[in-house]
């Protein structure tokens, strides 16, 4: 690895290195950073809004806050799959440009918290096409000879669609 990858790979590294919350979706691990997780919660009822784009599976009364609910695997161009006895809601904020935004997101299944030190992060390779799943990834993490890509949450749960939806929703 040449010096300045190396000199990337540990500005990177110990930029993000820290807690992660894990899960699964399909076969892969995917990480947020603990911080801005508020909670998990188990699946419940999801009550649709109208002109949603797909990913966004509707909205929730969490204690009487409404708040939008991602399904992550459509967000991710996963294939679909029916909710199981594992599947739940983690709830994160997210900052966007109207302010902190409360939101949910339908993952396969909460794995563990995790301590991801510096020299485990690796920047993301950049892939051909772009624009799609990896523009969430921040980097990856290597725990115990597995790969966790890590997400931004800001980019995952944060967008203008979502704010939209969450307008025509209250």
């Amino acid at each position: 690895m040449s010096e300045q990858a190396t000199g990337n790979s540990a500005t990177i590294g110990s930029a993000l290195a820290g807690k992660y919350l894990t899960f699964a979706l399909e076969n892969e691990i995917y990480g947020l950073d603990i911080l801005k997780v508020q909670e998990i919660i188990g699946m419940m009822e999801v009550t649709r809004v109208p002109r949603a784009p797909a990913y966004v599976r509707g909205v929730v009364n969490l204690r009487g806050k409404v708040i939008p609910v991602v399904d992550l695997r459509t967000k991710f161009g996963m294939g679909v799959q029916e909710d199981t006895v594992r599947t739940c809601i983690v709830v994160v904020q997210a900052n966007t440009a109207n302010g902190e935004l409360t939101v949910g997101g339908i993952v396969d299944e909460v794995s563990e918290v995790v301590d991801i030190g510096q020299g485990e992060i690796e920047p993301t390779p950049s892939l051909a096409g772009g624009g799609g799943e990896e523009s969430f990834v921040t980097a990856i993490g290597k725990v115990e000879g597995k790969m966790v890509m890590l997400l931004d949450a800001n980019k995952v749960f944060a967008s203008d669609e979502l704010n939209a939806a969450m307008a025509a929703a209250v």
